[in-house]
């Protein structure tokens, strides 16, 4: 292997050579007339096509060489002959030229006798050196923390990888488009926040040196958002970057995207004919037309009508277990204990009732839902949020969207009661102060809010990476965003060291 401090070292000396001669090796600008992927569209005979892009690779073959030119989407091949650019052109190419600088071209297309789609040169400018050589590209990015922590360089190695985000990018424009085509407002709120409220969730904290007062991280937008539907606003969604001071796992970050939707006079058997809707249509667009989607050797139907289940009977039938038994958090536990189920939460004893059966839920029942299904008639202590059902208090108008043994969707009929959530409000603050601390905070300011009076209001939240996770078959949550938080790298110049084998 080439060491990599040697190689970089060449390669600066032949950015000083080209800068010797007189070329402007960081121009400010290169106009082209179309994309790679849009030239590879084109026929024979194209004049004058101007493309920009980074070189993949290049062969020399006497007074004839190929480059091989990518960008995000495509590749072409360059064909430059030393008779038409002329000796001294070609002479400096291959000398100050490596495997990942930026260049772009101007010349006419052709078809090899291979068939491969080439633009014949004509004109050359050079745009950009890399001092650092790429991976070789055989083996690949093999350390699985450098393709998290640099996925500029996963990117350019992995053609997978960029399918994947310019899927998640098309994903999230389809949602807009869907959205915006019901008559929806996107909005966006604040990150900081004085109370850490809308979800049952640890919150990072930060600090305020201006008011000299402590912040938090929003986890989530959702009372600042039924805020503007006390407003005025009807239909509104926001695509909002919340954060969460819990565990990580491969289906678990700390920050992460969540897309919420709010709407006056709906309720939550309106928003799940809404989701359905809306998820189909998305998938339908990202698999041309198909709504059978493989995700490893498991085909998932959204077509045709989705399921739909009770919290109760589900867990009933998962684990003998009938949560309506059992009033207290004590004495679920104690029958969770009896039945030998482990759960994954540390901190089982100071859990209240609702986020016990939440884990209890996440253990023996969700891994099982695979295609899609909708859980419905959750126990009101796991639902501060959300309206009761006019038949059942002691159950909320809520559903959750299950795919694969992930929850995609959760949504509900609102709370708009100012009296009843308070209360809710009041017994949350007892389960934090007796030691859950992913109890919801107490927000007066929202209660005075609703005060002013609210309508019927219906919500719903789309967790876009674990989404996303689901339908590219990733294995890890992180393999969907673009620069998921690792711990600082002590000494970044070790990385030169790294056994990655690398272009010379």
């Amino acid at each position: 292997m080439a060491d990599i401090l040697e190689l970089k070292k060449i390669r600066a000396e032949k950015e000083d050579k080209l800068k010797e001669a007189g070329i402007n090796v960081r121009p400010d600008s290169f106009k082209i007339t179309h994309t790679l992927k849009e030239v590879r569209e084109l026929g024979e005979g194209v004049e004058n096509v101007r493309v920009a892009g980074r070189v993949m690779s290049k062969r020399k073959m006497g007074k004839i060489s190929f480059l091989d030119l990518r960008d995000v989407e495509g590749r072409i091949q360059l064909c430059i002959k030393k008779d038409e650019v002329g000796e001294e052109l070609y002479k400096q190419i291959h000398e100050t030229l490596d495997v990942g600088d930026f260049i772009g071209v101007c010349g006419d297309t052709f078809v090899t006798q291979t068939g491969e789609k080439t633009i014949r040169v004509k004109e050359y400018t050079f745009l950009g050196k890399a001092l650092r050589p790429l991976p070789e590209k055989f083996h690949g990015v093999t350390n699985q923390e450098t393709l998290y922590r640099e996925r500029h360089l996963d990117l350019i190695m992995n053609d997978e990888t960029k399918k994947r985000f310019l899927l998640r990018s098309r994903f999230i424009k389809l949602m807009r488009d869907f959205l915006d085509s019901k008559g929806f407002i996107e909005v966006e709120t604040p990150v900081l926040q004085n109370t850490a409220s809308g979800a049952t969730a640890r919150p990072f904290i930060t600090h305020h040196n201006t008011y000299d007062t402590d912040v938090y991280l929003r986890i989530s937008p959702e009372l600042t958002l039924k805020k503007l539907i006390i407003g005025g606003f009807t239909n509104i969604f926001e695509i909002a970057r919340d954060f969460r001071n819990e565990g990580i796992s491969v289906n678990h970050l700390q920050d992460f995207t969540m897309v919420e939707g709010y709407s006056a006079y709906y309720n939550y058997k309106d928003n799940m004919k809404l989701m359905e809707e809306m998820v189909k249509y998305i998938i339908s667009n990202l698999f041309d037309g198909n709504l059978k989607v493989m995700i490893g050797e498991k085909e998932i139907d959204f077509g045709g009508s989705w399921n739909v289940v009770s919290f109760k009977e589900l867990i009933l039938n998962d684990c003998g277990i009938d949560i309506d038994k059992f009033d207290s958090a004590s004495s679920l536990l104690e029958e969770i204990k009896r039945n030998k189920i482990e759960l994954e939460a540390e901190n089982l004893e100071n859990l209240g009732r609702g986020n016990l059966i939440d884990q209890l839920y996440k253990k023996v029942s969700r891994p099982k839902i695979i295609n899609p299904t909708f859980l419905v008639n959750h126990p009101i202590d796991l639902s501060p949020l959300a309206r009761a059902n006019d038949e059942n208090p002691a159950l909320t108008d809520r559903f959750q969207l299950i795919v694969n043994g992930q929850e995609i969707i959760n949504g509900y009929s609102e709370l708009v009661d100012s009296v009843e959530q308070r209360n809710r409000f009041i017994e949350q603050s007892k389960l934090k102060e007796n030691g859950d601390e992913e109890a919801m905070s107490f927000d007066h300011e929202y209660i005075k809010a609703m005060e002013y009076g609210m309508p019927p209001i219906s919500g719903w939240g789309l967790g876009v990476d674990r989404f996303l996770q689901f339908l590219t078959n990733s294995y890890n949550i992180r393999d969907v965003v673009l620069y998921p938080l690792l711990k600082p790298r002590e000494n970044v110049e070790e990385d030169d060291e790294e056994d990655e084998e690398v272009k010379e």
